[in-house]
């Protein structure tokens, strides 16, 4: 059996590796790179395989780094199965095709650059229809539900509470050519414990070889509580000052969870009364499947309906949800107080980028900050000191507060992430591979495991190949 890492190797984006057994290549994820502009496109658009070449692929959760360059495999040439938990499933129909979408708009914007420079036009990624055309190959499975994938390969699913949906990954296989038998685990994203909304993940403690995230390798997470009050907070602070929150979020599983706490600060009355628009199509979208999944709630998210007689955690009477470019622009003249929820959650494209242009050079306003940031991103950016940023090709002065709140992480802090991995029998376990982490954290992380007596800690870059 081989590993090769291809994308969310000593990084966090682009998430893709490659298993090759019994003559077969079996794909972990097809995540999108998100960085630099050019290298963002020119990593995407070119596989180092040939996607023909591929026999299965499987997908731990819906979040585009993970999911995103899928539509552009099928594209190229890819056309067996997508294998997804259910909620997986229902997740990437909405996020690929918006992704289809942001694919066009942000080529026909790079064209007209490139355009007035005289080079030749460029085409997206891929479109919406090539996204709605891949959407025909994803397979959703429950968990704890074995399934035959390829020659010798069985796949089950077990909760990892990211995201909804989100999935630990173990591929039990029988290995022809040396007879041995396999437990190979990914651990997908592996979400935070007592989480506001999801289930716990679930741990393993049989596997013999182990490809592990580390994002938050390095660091404590604020506690739930502590977040809870930092949200209050920010909220009474800009409220009194008439300002508007403005609040980048991932439009799957960070809104949902946003949106959910203050459904509770509004139902003890610890906020004012003040609307809050969730400014995404897709957040909408994403948010429709949430209710549809309440089977992923939490016993505590049940009793807080009950108990303040709301109908769901996403609906209370001050939220709006926004589709509409038109209403959309009319939130820019509105006056404060207010939040505003909107995506992407790096800041790095969609309606965000409105609020942000129209709102940031105001001092009474706050840019709250829930989200991972990766580097090179305008969020990055805003959270490191930014006073001035480029946005849609003009710079604008930084005066509003800029702020942010880390208890509110889908990923596991280090502590989880140790306790996750202190289930694991490391007498048989040979291998952690760490992805999905930058240097530092990863290296942290890495020291972190060997003292507490995995032998063998891997930190695979990019392009990386291992025999087993």
């Amino acid at each position: 059996m081989r590993l090769t890492f291809y994308g969310a190797a000593q990084e966090v984006t682009g998430s893709m590796h490659l298993v090759e057994v019994n003559g077969q290549r079996i794909l972990l994820e097809c995540g999108m790179f998100q960085g630099r502009r050019e290298e963002t496109y020119t990593r995407n658009l070119h596989f180092p395989f040939e996607p023909s070449s591929i026999h299965a692929v499987v997908l731990s959760h819906a979040h585009i780094d993970h999911s995103g360059n899928l539509p552009n495999l099928v594209k190229q040439g890819y056309t067996g199965n997508i294998w997804c938990t259910a909620a997986t499933r229902n997740l990437s129909t909405y996020m690929l095709m918006d992704s289809g979408h942001i694919q066009e708009m942000d080529i026909e914007y790079v064209n007209r650059k490139r355009a007035e420079e005289r080079q030749p036009a460029l085409e997206p990624l891929y479109t919406r229809a090539d996204a709605e055309a891949s959407l025909g190959q994803f397979i959703g499975v429950g968990l704890h539900r074995p399934i035959l994938i390829a020659d010798g390969v069985t796949l089950t699913f077990y909760n990892a509470g990211h995201i909804l949906g989100a999935a630990h990954i173990l591929l039990e296989i029988d290995e022809r050519s040396s007879g041995k038998h396999w437990r190979l685990v990914f651990s997908g994203d592996i979400g935070r414990d007592n989480s506001a909304l999801l289930n716990d993940p679930e741990p393993f403690h049989e596997a013999d070889i182990v490809i592990m995230e580390s994002t938050y390798g390095d660091k404590l997470h604020e506690d739930r509580t502590r977040a809870r009050r930092a949200l209050r907070n920010v909220i009474n602070e800009t409220s009194r000052r008439l300002g508007k929150v403005i609040i980048p979020a991932f439009a799957v599983g960070r809104t949902q969870e946003i949106v959910y706490a203050l459904n509770q600060l509004d139902a003890d009355g610890d906020i004012p009364d003040l609307p809050v628009y969730v400014d995404s199509p897709l957040a909408v979208n994403a948010t429709d499947v949430f209710r549809m999944h309440p089977e992923a709630w939490r016993d505590e998210v049940r009793e807080f309906l009950l108990e303040d007689k709301r109908k769901s955690p996403f609906d209370y009477a001050h939220v709006e949800y926004v589709r509409e470019v038109r209403r959309s622009k009319q939130l820019n003249a509105m006056p404060g107080p207010a939040v505003i929820i909107s995506a992407s959650g790096m800041a790095e494209s969609g309606r965000i980028l409105h609020h942000l242009k129209n709102n940031i050079e105001y001092a009474q306003n706050t840019i709250l900050l829930v989200s991972f940031m990766a580097q090179d991103t305008l969020g990055r950016k805003l959270k490191d000191g930014a006073r001035r940023v480029r946005i849609y090709g003009e710079e604008y002065d930084v005066r509003a507060q800029v702020t942010s709140i880390d208890g509110y992480s889908a990923h596991a802090d280090q502590r989880e992430l140790l306790e996750w991995a202190g289930a694991l029998d490391r007498e048989r376990l040979q291998t952690i591979y760490l992805v999905h982490g930058e240097p530092a954290p990863m290296s942290v992380f890495s020291g972190k495991l060997q003292s507490a007596g995995f032998r063998r800690v891997v930190m695979p870059e990019r392009g990386n190949t291992f025999e087993l």
